[in-house]
């Protein structure tokens, strides 16, 4: 038998990743930065199944992140519903929103809708990233705060999951445990890489 991996290595080396990668991420200055999110934009503006899903959750970047509202204001223009996601006790939930609505402050610097509004269970999802590899494995911030919201949005049906980042952010292998998940496509400004679940 196998002997099971060390955890305390695991946690090791996916801090170690993670710092890695975001140092490479904010490495990049303003205007490679630019750049990149139009590229990225335009890709995922190609990609058939998240132009058809009736509701997309995106995010509200924070920190280095690529930004995904002209993403999300080209879908909303075409009648796409969006949401954003909200972090709550019981882990991440996503709520309706359209551009212009406000945003309330939230927990770690996160702008979030009204925590009022009812939770919706959107049928694509923009999901950030520290990093990623080309196995379609993507590295979180460590909480587990979309892991949870993925398995559970999929339960059932077809989630489509796209994690967008820079090319910047790719490393050879992400440590992975057990639950982590693989996401269906990961665009970055130089590519669009296809994995698991529904087709882009």
């Amino acid at each position: 038998m196998a002997p099971h991996p060390d955890p305390h290595s695991l946690a090791a080396r996916k801090a170690e990743t993670r710092r890695a990668a975001l140092a490479a991420r904010d490495a990049l200055d303003a205007d490679a930065r630019r750049e990149a999110c139009s590229a990225i934009a335009s890709k995922l503006l190609t990609i058939p199944p998240l132009l058809e899903a009736p509701l997309v959750a995106g995010y509200w970047p924070i920190r280095s992140e690529v930004d995904p509202r002209p993403v999300m204001t080209a879908l909303a223009a075409r009648g796409t519903r969006l949401a954003l996601p909200h972090v709550t006790a019981g882990g991440l939930v996503f709520r309706e929103w359209k551009p212009g609505d406000t945003l309330v402050r939230g927990g770690f610097g996160l702008s979030e809708p009204d925590p009022s509004l009812p939770e919706v269970a959107p049928d694509a999802l923009l999901v950030p990233l520290a990093a990623f590899d080309r196995a379609g494995r993507r590295l979180g911030y460590g909480r587990g705060y979309y892991d949870g919201a993925i398995a559970r949005l999929s339960q059932g049906r077809p989630l489509l999951t796209i994690g967008i980042c820079y090319a910047a952010q790719e490393v050879p292998e992400v440590p992975v445990e057990p639950h982590d998940k693989s996401l269906s496509a990961i665009v970055t400004e130089d590519s669009l890489l296809q994995f698991e679940g529904p087709s882009v």
